[in-house]
């Protein structure tokens, strides 16, 4: 039988794109010197597809649902940010800056699973006898992880077959290599077949593959943007500078909800999970000041309690400044000038700075009156009600609209002993909650009288 004629593609390593021949500049990115030779093989098993099964079409009512079993991590967070655990065949990225706590984290769920479940642990970036030092460093048992060292992705995938594990860790992508690819370790053609290859090697075997991934200096994943387009679940492991609490927070997932959030603590004895994540994230000082609020925001599906901090201040040369530290800080210039439109505000000779405690980033728009409440406290010398809590998202025109899961946020911080509490008319209660008094408004300006009266 004649053998298949090997062809080949010029692959930029800044942005994966494709060329026919080699050039000195890309023409997609315009960077310099970034082609490298990619040998293009065809597969070697071209009757199962990418997804692990031959191609044959289907009606979509023939085809039986089946919920398929998840696999428990044995971290409750994880797997809430999982959707409820591992899924059988599924491939799942997990991210974070050095030394957040990835490969810890990782280490404390196999070492638990392999009790009760084949696991595999491939690391390329460490010695067995310092992944055996770790563990021993944090009293993990010993027993039942199956360990190896190896960045050959065809040598891990005959271990795979070998030791038909169910959950599979490669630690990390960008170290995998293929020896059929023409470039070196962590390049983006690299990054982009072992993934692949990983992948449809998942579904086939039916096993789950954990990927960890490293992050560049603009905070994304290191590599191709087809990588998280691959994989079913993304999550990106955050640890905020001078903190020992880390938030892994779910940016893809497949099977279950998105933008989900656990919260762990970094201690001496590996990664410990935050079962009351409201209380640490609203551990507020003994000493009232003047700019500090409450708010609760939506995080996955749960309420999160979260304290907002402003400082204003006189312009000490130039241009006011608008810095915001965990909010969008478009939005806050955006909510600084309905401030002045519709409340006679202005603070266009003040530097305004927002920030949220704890290194939580807020992405929905319900902390909007949380924040404006908190510029006008310190702008006014007034010190907030420590039993206060607020929500609502502001519009352009003054108004207060109504924040999903309004009760359910509410509830949350009736829970914390909270006694007030100003939200958007529409989220008002129904019914009286314990001893809360809860002001529901309509506008920005209603909001301010309510503050005032308090």
């Amino acid at each position: 039988m004649a053998k298949s004629k090997t062809k080949s593609a010029f692959v930029c390593e800044d942005c994966g794109a494709e060329h026919s021949k080699w050039q000195g500049q890309c023409s997609v990115c315009s960077a310099w010197n970034t082609l490298s030779r990619v040998n293009i093989t065809p597969i070697a098993n071209a009757a199962v597809g990418y997804a692990g099964v031959t191609a044959q079409v289907k009606k979509l009512s023939e085809i039986e649902a089946l919920e398929t079993p998840r696999i428990a991590s044995g971290f409750k967070e994880l797997d809430r940010v999982l959707g409820g655990g591992f899924v059988p065949g599924s491939v799942v990225l997990i991210g974070g800056d050095p030394g957040a706590g990835k490969s810890t984290l990782l280490l404390q769920a196999c070492t638990t699973l392999a009790q009760s479940k084949g696991v595999l642990y491939v690391t390329g970036e460490e010695s067995l006898q310092q992944l055996a030092m770790r563990a021993k460093r944090l009293s993990l048992p010993l027993d039942g992880l199956s360990v190896a060292a190896e960045t050959r992705a065809e040598i891990i995938a005959n271990l795979i077959e070998e030791q038909k594990p169910a959950v599979v860790i490669l630690d990390s992508i960008q170290v995998m290599q293929m020896e059929s690819v023409d470039s070196t370790p962590g390049s983006v053609s690299q990054v982009k077949e072992t993934a692949a290859y990983f992948t449809r090697l998942a579904k086939q075997k039916d096993v789950v593959i954990v990927l960890v991934g490293h992050i560049t200096k603009e905070g994304g994943i290191a590599g191709p943007k087809v990588l998280e387009h691959m994989i079913d679940c993304f999550m990106m492991l955050d640890s905020p500078a001078g903190s020992r609490f880390r938030t892994l927070r779910g940016h893809k997932n497949r099977f279950g909800a998105v933008n989900e959030l656990g919260v762990f603590a970094m201690t001496d004895m590996g990664m410990k999970e935050v079962a009351n994540p409201s209380a640490i994230f609203l551990q507020r000082g003994d000493v009232d000041s003047p700019g500090s609020i409450a708010t609760v925001t939506w995080e996955g599906t749960r309420p999160l309690l979260v304290e907002l901090q402003a400082l204003v201040d006189d312009v000490a040369g130039g241009h006011p400044k608008r810095v915001a530290v965990g909010l969008d800080q478009q939005r806050l210039a955006m909510h600084l000038a309905v401030l002045h439109r519709h409340c006679g505000i202005a603070l266009g000779d003040q530097d305004v700075f927002a920030n949220v405690v704890g290194g939580v980033r807020i992405a929905e728009t319900g902390a909007d009156l949380a924040v404006l409440l908190a510029v006008l406290g310190s702008f006014r010398d007034r010190v907030l009600p420590r039993d206060l809590i607020v929500f609502g998202e502001l519009g352009l025109t003054g108004e207060l609209r109504p924040v999903t899961n309004g009760q359910e946020r509410l509830r949350e911080a009736a829970k914390h002993g909270f006694k007030h509490a100003i939200v958007p008319f529409a989220n008002s209660p129904k019914e009286k909650l314990g001893n809360m008094s809860v002001h529901g408004v309509k506008t920005l300006a209603a909001a301010l009288e309510v503050v005032a009266g308090l």
